[in-house]
């Protein structure tokens, strides 16, 4: 078969380093678009990138011969070198250095997409702690909670 056809979604989230809550809205609101555009320069396609003050929540298709791995480390690098540069404030800014990649099937897209675009209403009752928790159990992720944070 001379071509290669996939549907690669994945739900990547990854936090501030020590989940400091320095992303305040005016910053995310230009971080946003800016990291969709990191994500169209390694050819990926983002669907949406969302979050709120301490994480970030990516649901973005992948082109087969990106990895994940390769595609985060852009996406952080670059955002955090235009974080550092944009806004003097948050010059110490860092990401975490791990992160979070779930498989999402095309028939569940949709829900994903709207979990992602209501982040600000669910972590009025949910911590990112909680949350990322959950998501590691609900994809079956193997994990030991007493290193997760480290």
């Amino acid at each position: 078969m001379p071509h290669s056809f996939s549907n690669l979604l994945i739900h990547a989230v990854f936090s501030t380093k020590d989940r400091a809550r320095c992303l305040d809205d005016s910053l995310r609101s230009n971080l946003f678009p800016y990291i969709g555009g990191i994500l169209r320069s390694v050819r990926a396609e983002p669907r949406l990138v969302n979050g709120t003050e301490d994480h970030v929540h990516i649901l973005v298709g992948l082109p087969t011969d990106l990895s994940v791995a390769d595609c985060l480390r852009a996406v952080k690098a670059n955002s955090s070198r235009w974080i550092h540069e944009m806004s003097p404030p948050h010059r110490g800014f860092a990401w975490q250095d791990g992160y979070g990649a779930f498989t999402v099937s095309a028939s569940n897209e949709e829900a994903v997409f709207e979990y992602i675009r209501r982040q600000e209403q669910h972590h009025r009752h949910v911590s990112f702690q909680e949350e990322f928790v959950a998501l590691l159990r609900k994809h079956r992720v193997a994990f030991d909670e007493r290193f997760i944070w480290r």
